[in-house]
């Protein structure tokens, strides 16, 4: 069985099961490095216009080698754009965010609405060309490469709320949408529209899924009341998965959100979204138990395991013992592609990180 009719198979969008459960990891640079020299692969790398994306969509050469079933590229920053570091080692991204290497990911410290106000402020704001030259190369060399063995992900990550976010800043927006703010919905459209073209090119190109990526929640609960999510923010993704299933009716449609949005998950259902992903474990209402049974009707599943505690400090015995009941609750019958909830940073060891692989195939076999 290929790693292509293994995740159509378990994602449920072809019939019967996969001869195993599937396997997807992110890696950070350092291990793209470690693992590439290791195993003689030259670490490919996709400069995303947003930073923390690039590292989910690249060395895609080294994750298949080591065993990964998906493929995921991305737009990529353009020809025409060059990054500058200023004396404080902080720069201006393609969406002219000011940003700074932090500890583990990439900060935004300088938001470049942050005086927004009016729709006219929204609407003189201009977003990066989605057309630029060399936006998709690397897209379409993964695509040619790999599209007859491997399902292809396009990844739109940092898609609406959090591009919006990150534009503005998450106190500002989360204030003004209770206070109805003039300019809010014409962000939201305009980021929308823009997002739209991107994943629109990369279907036009090839892509099998597209993968969106918007927090909605924190640790511990949502980051707005449902009724603000579902008047203010839910539209946009219906009218963006709509535009995009009359672009290619079978393109997958993947929404990626941390933190504890369960009582989100028929809202995101309706949306129009099929798989959800990262299923983040010690959140309240995310036990695999609680959402296989709950949810189990409504998505396949991706993630679920924890790189938050349990990949870097826990104990080989923790982590066989996870990566045993998720697959055996969430790949009960199918539907689950068994992942970390988010990339594996340099506070992971390299030796984990081939753990966890092999681990995943030992129980993955379950059907």
């Amino acid at each position: 069985m290929t790693s292509r009719e293994r995740v159509l198979k378990a994602f449920k969008i072809i019939p019967g099961l996969p001869d195993r459960v599937p396997i997807e990891f992110d890696l950070s640079k350092n291990h793209l490095k470690y693992f590439g020299e290791k195993l003689g692969i030259p670490v490919n790398i996709t400069d995303n216009p947003y930073e923390d994306v690039t590292w989910r969509i690249s060395g895609n050469e080294i994750r298949v080698a080591m065993g990964s079933d998906v493929v995921i590229t991305g737009a990529s920053v353009s020809d025409n754009f060059k990054i500058v570091k200023d004396a404080d080692e902080t720069w201006l991204n393609e969406y002219g965010m000011r940003m700074r290497q932090g500890q583990v990911y990439v900060e935004v410290v300088g938001y470049p609405l942050a005086h927004a106000e009016t729709k006219a402020d929204i609407d003189a704001f201009e977003f990066p060309d989605p057309y630029a030259p060399g936006r998709y190369r690397d897209a379409e060399r993964l695509i040619a490469q790999y599209k007859k063995d491997y399902l292809i992900f396009g990844d739109v990550e940092v898609t609406i709320f959090s591009l919006a976010q990150q534009l503005v800043g998450l106190e500002k927006l989360l204030i003004d949408m209770m206070l109805e703010a003039e300019y809010v919905q014409p962000l939201f459209a305009k980021c929308t529209e823009y997002q739209t073209k991107i994943a629109a090119e990369l279907i036009k190109r090839g892509v099998d899924a597209i993968w969106y990526g918007d927090d909605f929640g924190t640790q511990n609960s949502l980051l707005m009341p449902p009724d603000i999510f579902v008047t203010q923010v839910k539209p946009w993704y219906k009218k963006m998965n709509d535009d995009l299933k009359k672009l290619n009716p079978d393109i997958i449609l993947i929404l990626h959100s941390d933190g504890a949005v369960a009582p989100l998950l028929k809202d995101i259902k309706e949306m129009g979204f099929e798989i959800f992903n990262p299923v983040q474990p010690d959140v309240p209402g995310h036990s695999a138990k609680e959402i296989k049974e709950g949810f189990d009707h409504l998505f396949a599943f991706w993630g679920a395991i924890d790189q938050q505690h349990l990949l870097p400090f826990g104990t080989d015995e923790e982590l066989e013992a996870d990566i045993k009941e998720k697959i055996e609750i969430l790949g009960a019958g199918g539907g689950y592609m068994i992942a970390p909830a988010h990339i594996m940073q340099d506070d992971v060891s390299h030796e984990r990180v081939e753990k966890f692989i092999s681990l995943c195939r030992k129980y993955g076999a379950i059907y």
